[in-house]
């Protein structure tokens, strides 16, 4: 009996003092921004991170089209053409969103530029198989013209920006004219520009660049991420006046209370093992 208290006692500390996000009622403790997506975790995602790469009508893919129309009403007025995409924390998921948001906007028939100005660890190259070498940084810099930069991927109307080389003052290069000049550019150029941008807290490089772009969406890994951690960004964004368009809750699970579904959406394989449920009772109906 003792025992038995003490283990129920002890659960019920651990979850008073667990405050990571984990749904939207959890995010409404710390911020009134929209909720603009929930991007349900899928295992074939580490393998497959594009949206590509996915089924066409499977829950990770609805979730992004979802997303982008969010996206579209968030900005209702059709003045903000660039949207930054952080996080508070590395491994919540922010570069695979930006990816991910950039294909499925392209695809809905925008001309889209992502640009990766993750000058720490950029990403975006690896994960389309594009070369890094040659990038933001190199136009920064002033040794080549965007123009001779920019690397067409897939067989929509999407262009990509890689970083280029590593550069020793991210923050600098980040806040600079130049980089504020080739935003607006991009932005006449397209008609959306994505820019996937390094984490809030560990340095002030997104911070910095959000004074340049027409809005932010914070990336928050479910279950990962805690309120304070989610405060503090919010508050270093608040610092610089930047628009907010909303969050993505990213990495929810599939199954119990905390998952994210469409209530009317079934997969092909949902929707057939239905139909072949139907055939069996009408059969046994008849019979």
């Amino acid at each position: 009996m003792v025992g038995l208290v003490l283990g129920i006692a002890a659960a019920l500390l651990r979850t008073v003092l667990d405050n990571r996000v984990r749904t939207e009622a959890d995010l409404r403790k710390v911020t009134d921004a929209p909720l603009l997506g929930g991007i349900s975790f899928d295992q074939d995602a580490t393998r497959k991170p594009l949206l590509t790469q996915a089924a066409h009508q499977s829950p990770r893919a609805e979730s992004f089209r979802q997303l982008r129309t969010n996206l579209q009403f968030a900005n209702v007025s059709g003045r903000a053409k660039s949207v930054l995409v952080t996080s508070s924390l590395p491994g919540e998921g922010k570069s695979t969103t930006a990816i991910n948001l950039s294909i499925a906007l392209a695809q809905a028939g925008q001309s889209v530029c992502l640009v990766d100005a993750d000058l720490r660890r950029p990403m975006v190259s690896d994960y389309l198989g594009l070369d890094r070498n040659a990038g933001l940084t190199t136009y920064l810099v002033g040794k080549a013209d965007v123009n001779d930069l920019l690397q067409a991927w897939g067989e929509d109307n999407l262009f990509v920006l890689t970083s280029g080389e590593i550069p020793p003052n991210p923050s600098e290069l980040l806040g600079s004219e130049g980089m504020k000049q080739l935003i607006l550019r991009l932005e006449g150029a397209f008609d959306t520009v994505v820019i996937d941008a390094p984490p809030l807290l560990p340095v002030t490089d997104a911070a910095v660049l959000s004074q340049h772009v027409g809005g932010v969406m914070v990336v928050i890994g479910s279950h990962k991420l805690r309120q304070h951690d989610l405060e503090k960004s919010l508050n270093s964004l608040e610092l610089v006046d930047s628009n907010v368009f909303g969050m993505v809750l990213n990495q929810l699970p599939a199954k119990g209370p905390d998952a994210y579904a469409y209530s009317y959406y079934r997969t092909d394989a949902e929707s057939s093992g239905s139909r072949s449920n139907s055939e069996r009772m009408s059969s046994a109906k008849g019979a």
